[in-house]
């Protein structure tokens, strides 16, 4: 019983940091996936990784307490820097809905229970199984596992304060919104100038009722340009990816005082 208890430890250290990645990280926190499912499987990985570290055994006291609580900040955080990424696309889906009218058309995600835009949810499906086509999930778990790299089980607190760590997250804000941006540009732009040639045909043509003709004119002109963009927004996707994997791993060198 005296070798376990140290033992023991480590893999609670462990455990802690793997079931609160898997909290909020994209695919492997989406609610059709049973709770129960998840923690059995954070439980497993994190038996695997014990085997893999190094780590000497710990003293169960105060310090220990301490050091469970950073080790599931660090699993948030991480975590949580791959789902703001992610939701990237459903900024763009919010964009391109407002211009087509689907505003009002809000369904509930299943994995946040909030309500999300028709083609943000359409889009998010897209890419959770391109995630999976492109291996992505096992680049994620890959993540967690180098996080002990970069950031090791001592008493150290992350360096929420410091400044290299608030402009990363300032920066990491500003390039989601640029890769919805992006995105949603070729639709949005679209639909603009439907709008203003719906606007000339009200002025020219007074008796027409540009309402009636103007919702299906919108939706039909933008589902013709999102079949044509396809290629190119899954091209954008797959480069959102290795920016989520990029942005982690820097993330983890901050949070290890690098």
């Amino acid at each position: 019983m005296e070798e376990i208890l140290p033992n023991l430890t480590v893999l609670l250290l462990i455990i802690a940091r793997v079931s609160a990645f898997f909290v909020v990280l994209p695919l492997f926190s989406h609610r059709s996936i049973p709770g129960t499912h998840r923690i059995a499987f954070a439980v497993v990985i994190s038996w695997m990784m014990y085997y893999t570290l190094d780590v000497a055994p710990f003293e169960v006291n105060g310090d220990y307490i301490l050091l469970i609580m950073k080790e599931v900040i660090i699993g948030l955080f991480i975590g949580l820097l791959a789902f703001i990424i992610m939701s990237a696309i459903q900024i763009a889906g919010g964009f391109i809905d407002f211009q087509m009218g689907f505003a009002i058309a809000n369904v509930i995600d299943p994995q946040t229970g909030a309500q999300s835009p028709l083609i943000g949810q359409f889009l998010n499906t897209i890419a959770l199984l391109l995630l999976l086509a492109l291996n992505g999930h096992h680049l994620l778990l890959d993540g967690i596992f180098y996080s002990y790299q970069f950031v090791p089980m001592e008493l150290s607190f992350p360096p929420f304060g410091q400044e290299n760590f608030i402009e990363f997250i300032m920066k990491t804000f500003a390039g989601v919104f640029a890769v919805a941006f992006q995105m949603s540009i070729p639709i949005v732009a679209t639909l603009f100038l439907v709008d203003i040639a719906l606007g000339i045909t009200a002025r020219t043509v007074p008796q027409l009722n540009i309402f009636v003709v103007g919702f299906p004119l919108k939706i039909g002109v933008s589902f013709l340009v999102l079949v044509i963009m396809m290629g190119v927004l899954v091209a954008v996707m797959q480069k959102m990816f290795e920016i989520m994997i990029i942005a982690m791993r820097d993330l983890m060198i901050i949070l290890g005082g690098g």
